[in-house]
């Protein structure tokens, strides 16, 4: 980047183009990721600097774009998609 060179991290290059059927949105797939982990909807919200509410609403959302039962169904998702 001091060169004016471009700079992509090889991690997040492989995942948007392995995941380009995914409907999730970045800030969606983060808050996946971490119920991936096994964190609660506190721990995600200070990780992530968001309140409670704005991540079960993420999750929501999640549910219902996958047509999931619930946030572990959505995870299971995910997970056969190979989207994590």
């Amino acid at each position: 980047m001091h060169h004016g060179e471009r700079v992509f991290n090889a991690e997040l290059t492989v995942a948007a183009l392995g995941n380009g059927d995914c409907p999730l949105t970045p800030r969606e797939f983060s808050v996946l990721e971490h119920v991936s982990r096994g964190d609660t909807v506190g721990e995600i919200a200070a990780r992530l600097h968001l309140s409670g509410g704005t991540v079960r609403n993420y999750l929501s959302s999640m549910v219902v774009k996958l047509g999931a039962r619930n946030r572990i169904d959505a995870l299971r998702i995910a997970r056969d998609a190979h989207w994590i």
